[in-house]
């Protein structure tokens, strides 16, 4: 799967080792991406000498900036719907599956939830059910699909969550935590959820950020997973195309590992 990915991104630079000096790679990516895909930006700078600069955001709203003219060289999304509907207008290139996640719940110690209770918990009328916003970023779009499956449990699930979930992350006018907090971690210490729907990824961070949170992996009926796709927009820039092809590498695909991301063009554990 490793080569025919890299085959997609129509490279046709080696990676090798010597350091030219180029302008900075511009890459767009998802928010839950921030400390996973920073962390391998600087293994890319260390080993090439190429200056990253990163912008991180919902991928819907990257997405927009792109349609409306930004033109960062690399976009990664936390799904494969907005790349490819940059493919499809002629903006960016062919996109690539690098990345998986999946949804957990993220609530404090002390609530009384299990995986076996999960969706008995989120219907109940006192309980307040965060979400990220749909359409803006695709986490929220994952949580809707979170609410139709739990509608093939149990009828009238769906109306119930759709009505009463908040959308307190990932618009463009959400309020935003302050430098140096944890989003999630954030809006759970602001009491503005009782149980906030998040990537599990994301989930880790907010523990770490709050160690009174607990993480709830979601039963696997209602198990949602997230596919996340990379394109590059600049294929003329070389060291863009070289960029992409270090996630795609065993390096890159260990570190997002190490962030809890599947990597499913990991070939090697060697590295």
């Amino acid at each position: 799967m490793k080569y025919v990915a890299l085959g997609l991104l129509g490279a046709s630079v080696l990676m090798t080792t010597s350091a030219q000096a180029y302008e900075p790679v511009k890459l767009h990516a998802a928010g839950s991406l921030r400390a996973a895909l920073t962390e391998v930006a600087d293994a890319f700078t260390d080993q090439y000498g190429v200056v990253m600069e990163s912008t991180f955001g919902p991928s819907g709203l990257l997405r927009e900036g792109i349609e409306s003219g930004q033109r960062p060289h690399i976009f990664a999304s936390a799904n494969m719907t907005h790349p490819q509907t940059l493919e499809e207008q002629g903006i960016g290139g062919p996109v690539t599956l690098f990345a998986r996640n999946r949804l957990c719940g993220l609530a404090y110690s002390d609530m009384d939830i299990t995986t076996d209770t999960f969706l008995d918990v989120l219907l109940d009328d006192n309980v307040i059910v965060g979400t990220s916003t749909p359409n803006a970023d695709p986490s929220g779009d994952y949580a809707w699909e979170l609410f139709e499956l739990a509608e093939n449990m149990r009828q009238g699930s769906f109306e119930r969550l759709n009505d009463k979930a908040k959308q307190l992350t990932g618009g463009p006018d959400s309020e935003t935590a302050p430098d140096g907090r944890n989003q999630y971690a954030w809006v759970m210490t602001e009491d503005r959820a009782d149980i906030f729907l998040t990537y599990c990824t994301n989930a880790v961070l907010a523990q770490q950020d709050t160690s009174d949170l607990k993480i709830i992996q979601v039963p696997e009926s209602l198990s949602v997973g997230a596919d996340y796709g990379l394109t590059v927009l600049a294929p003329d820039n070389q060291e863009a195309v070289r960029f992409a092809l270090f996630v795609l590498s065993d390096t890159g695909q260990a570190i997002l590992g190490a962030y809890g991301f599947d990597t499913p063009t990991r070939v090697s554990t060697n590295q």
